[in-house]
């Protein structure tokens, strides 16, 4: 009996580790491998817009972060979207560019206006992104690789545009407060 509850036991702990957060039915794993390492689940939630739910946003790092800085200085990462609705490529392009614009200087601005421009091209590249399709936003050494359904789509280079991409939702004007307090583990 006693070696059954310890299987039983074991098992729930397997499990528990699969799936860390079950989001609006998205199924986050608890790890996620990029650029040949393992990154743990640092938090998610849920952005909205109006009374839409758009997504399901998470952050994966080597370790634990609770602070945009210390974010920041952890790498490789993997920004992830599972999308809770159909969205075109215009609406993921928009997005992005007013998250850049609400967490960066005018020269900040004007400094990654060449990697803006290759990231919506990339985007465009997605046509409609439907319901249930996941985008990674994966930072490894000097490059972020932009994919959709686990398939790369293109790079975009520099340490500075990956950081300036990651503030938009952990920035401090965020695209959504809850959503940055969720990323960041809840801190």
């Amino acid at each position: 009996m006693r070696a059954q509850i310890v299987a039983l036991v074991a098992s729930l702990l397997v499990t528990s580790h699969v799936c860390a957060l079950d989001i609006e039915g998205v199924k986050l794993p608890e790890k996620a491998s990029v650029g040949g390492s393992d990154l743990v689940l640092n938090g998610a939630g849920v952005r909205k817009r109006a009374i839409f739910k758009l997504y399901v946003g998470s952050l994966y790092l080597p370790a634990r972060a609770g602070s945009a800085a210390d974010v920041l200085a952890k790498a490789p990462r993997r920004i992830q979207l599972n999308l809770l609705r159909n969205l075109s490529s215009d609406q993921l392009i928009g997005a992005l560019m007013d998250g850049l614009k609400q967490n960066l200087s005018a020269a900040e601005m004007q400094a990654i206006t060449v990697q803006t421009g290759e990231l919506a091209a990339i985007m465009k590249s997605f046509g409609e992104a439907k319901e249930g399709s996941v985008v990674a936003l994966d930072f490894v050494g000097n490059a972020t690789t932009i994919s959709l359904e686990g398939t790369p789509r293109g790079s975009v280079e520099g340490a500075a545009f990956n950081d300036a991409l990651t503030r938009i939702w952990i920035g401090e004007h965020p695209v959504q407060a809850d959503l940055k307090k969720a990323m960041l583990g809840g801190a």
